[in-house]
């Protein structure tokens, strides 16, 4: 029995006055006249506790736009796509509909039931993030593993600008090779120029520091005037903007038709740099599509190199006929050297593209400015 309904049966029943009753059960007496009042016009059941909630709400979303949210969410987490309130209120937008706020729109997908609750994230306060001023400034790059259709293990490389998040390029191979690095790299060049630095973690086809060495993409970076940075070891945190692209693609991959070729597989690749790049709105830059903040400002470029040769000591062997290998500029060249030296152990000295080539003894045996065009580099062209 409710304290209302008893109150009004001890007035009743008992003929109780409603000042001893008030003062007893520590009420006002004017709440007990608005009982017996509301008992005299409907009942024992008007004395029930009634809502509070208001019965009109002027601001309240209309049922068109919350369940144009409600679907849109659906639709983008099927398609593997991010689905967010600052995204829905962008597609939002793109069809006519006024958006509600971000938060509106999170209350009426946690109604829904749509939102998992998360497990507490470290504060953003505790982050050193950094975020280059520039587009071109810094790209990242980095290699993530995908599995076909029948299994087989590919590898796809992504390369992202630091600035605006433009995916500059994401290409599949079966396994990237140094000089598919290489390549990777100057073709994302011919489509947005030559970044200011490139940023990769200690992957072995990316640097050769650790073994006291350098690989081909370092060399290359270096005769461009393009500043490499590596990461720490075992701290992918450095790579971060790469590294959290690379789960925004698999999310995205593992809703299409798993690809049972590579080819396939570009394809869906493909599909995924249009619509990251040109209608996903980014969280990280304000809002805008990562084609939009890297349109909206002055590019950076390389800086400007000094003119001095590169200059490299390698020992090397002749070749059976007569030949010795050499890579300039991602390329392999042969130069010949002729058959009577064959086997014998040599010394090129290289500045650029001035090679000289001398025996363990220090005789010269050959001299030639490397000619880039040409994979062979025979005598008959000095």
């Amino acid at each position: 029995m409710s304290k209302a309904r008893y109150l009004v049966e001890a007035h009743l029943l008992e003929g109780r006055p409603v000042a001893e009753l008030a003062l007893a059960h520590g009420v006002h007496r004017s709440w007990i006249y608005k009982l017996l009042e509301r008992y005299r016009q409907g009942g024992l059941q008007a004395l029930e506790p009634r809502s509070r909630a208001p019965r009109s709400c002027p601001h309240q979303i209309d049922q068109e736009r919350s369940g144009r949210i409600v679907s849109l969410r659906l639709q983008l987490s099927a398609q593997g796509l991010d689905a967010g309130a600052q995204t829905i209120a962008y597609h939002l937008r793109a069809e006519g509909l006024d958006p509600p706020s971000l938060a509106t729109i999170w209350r009426i997908l946690r109604r829904e039931g749509l939102v998992r609750p998360q497990p507490r994230k470290r504060p953003r306060s505790s982050l050193q993030r950094f975020c280059a001023e520039l587009p071109n400034e810094l790209w990242q790059v980095d290699i993530t593993h995908w599995k076909l259709g029948d299994g087989k293990d590919v590898e796809i490389i992504n390369i992202i600008d630091d600035h605006s998040r433009l995916l500059v390029l994401s290409e599949a191979r079966s396994v990237h090779k140094a000089t598919d690095v290489v390549a990777a790299f100057h073709r994302a060049c011919r489509l947005h120029g030559t970044p200011a630095s490139l940023l990769s973690d200690n992957g072995a086809v990316f640097t050769g520091a650790y073994r006291g060495g350098k690989v081909l993409l370092e060399s290359e970076l270096e005769r461009l005037g393009v500043l490499f940075k590596n990461s720490r070891p075992y701290h992918p945190q450095t790579c971060g903007k790469v590294e959290r692209l690379h789960q925004t693609l698999k999310r995205y991959l593992a809703c299409q038709t798993q690809a049972q070729s590579l080819c396939r597989l570009q394809g869906q690749l493909d599909a995924f740099l249009r619509y990251y790049n040109r209608i996903r709105p980014h969280r990280g830059v304000l809002g805008q599509t990562p084609l939009q903040a890297y349109s909206a400002r002055v590019k950076a470029r390389p800086a400007p190199t000094l003119g001095a040769p590169h200059f490299r000591v390698r020992s090397d062997r002749v070749d059976a006929n007569g030949k010795v290998t050499l890579r300039y500029g991602s390329r392999l060249h042969h130069i010949g050297l002729g058959r009577a030296h064959k086997g014998k152990a040599i010394r090129l000295l290289i500045a650029e593209r001035a090679i000289r080539v001398v025996d363990l003894d220090g005789q010269l045996i050959r001299e030639l400015t490397l000619d880039p065009e040409r994979d062979y580099q025979g005598r008959s062209r000095e």
